[in-house]
């Protein structure tokens, strides 16, 4: 059976001592044998709604601190990057470059990350249809030289893409589990449970959401059948400087998990 692959940790690297006692928190999933672990946090949240809200350490500082949640746990890494220039050094320390949805559009940037060893999480943008987004695989697989198309030649050369639902009117994101059956005929699909659930803007200079759905929408994503999941997470999500609103505590996130893989295999057996 396939592995799980599982994206978890902080929305943003606020301090080392967070994201350590986040890793610390998911280390007996990563060592789960059915499951692809990658913890995720980001350096730099460039795409805020506020230019006061938090946006993270920094580059350097960030690169070092997930240097050392690798180095300290053995997770593999996954982090976004927002310029074409980030690429290159962040494909030093990291496995996964997560081009996040508002730029998986920008050709340069995913040129950049095609040409680097890791592999590349593309997150559908909320404005694009889920066929489209196969144009931006096709940039990744064309620029590492891959001539086919389809999942098994996007899962051969480390891509994957990210649903995290469509706007619907304003401030509001819908998730058409259609969209999970046909991006999965191009690429590995990912469900991005904790930002399906965010109201962009409504928190008054800043982005909601409603965390009591994220459960159900992964269950649900997990009977269409998908690759994997991506979760935010923090040790106290009412006091996290980005996107506490979507994040969960890691006890619900591991009660969440604990069913996914149930169905997981209840899928797998057909």
């Amino acid at each position: 059976m396939q592995k799980m692959i599982l994206i978890a940790g902080p929305c943003a690297i606020e301090s080392k001592e967070l994201v350590f006692s986040v890793a610390e928190a998911l280390k007996d999933l990563a060592n789960d044998e059915r499951i692809d672990f990658y913890f995720k946090s980001s350096f730099d949240k460039a795409n805020r709604t506020s230019i006061e809200s938090f946006r993270g350490v920094g580059l350097e500082e960030g690169l070092r601190i997930l240097e050392a949640v690798k180095a300290k746990f053995g997770m593999k890494i996954l982090t976004d990057i927002h310029e074409s220039n980030q690429a290159k050094p962040v494909a030093e320390v990291v496995d996964v470059l997560q081009i996040p949805a508002f730029l998986c559009r920008q050709t340069d940037l995913l040129v950049a990350a095609a040409k680097t060893r890791a592999k590349v999480n593309i997150k559908k943008g909320q404005f694009l249809s889920p066929n489209d987004i196969k144009y931006s695989v096709k940039k990744v697989l064309q620029t590492r030289g891959e001539t086919n198309e389809g999942y098994e030649a996007a899962l051969k050369n480390g891509v994957f893409v990210a649903e995290r639902g469509s706007s619907f009117g304003y401030g509001n994101l819908v998730v058409d589990m259609r969209s999970l059956v046909i991006m999965r005929e191009f690429a590995p699909v990912v469900f991005d449970a904790t930002h399906s659930v965010q109201m962009p803007g409504l928190g008054g200079g800043k982005s909601s959401g409603k965390s009591e759905f994220i459960e159900p929408l992964a269950r649900a994503a997990a009977a269409v059948g998908v690759d994997g999941f991506f979760f935010e997470t923090h040790i106290n999500p009412c006091e996290a400087l980005c996107d506490g609103d979507n994040q969960l505590t890691p006890a619900r996130l591991k009660a969440c998990v604990k069913k996914l893989l149930e169905i997981n295999e209840i899928i797998t057996k057909g």
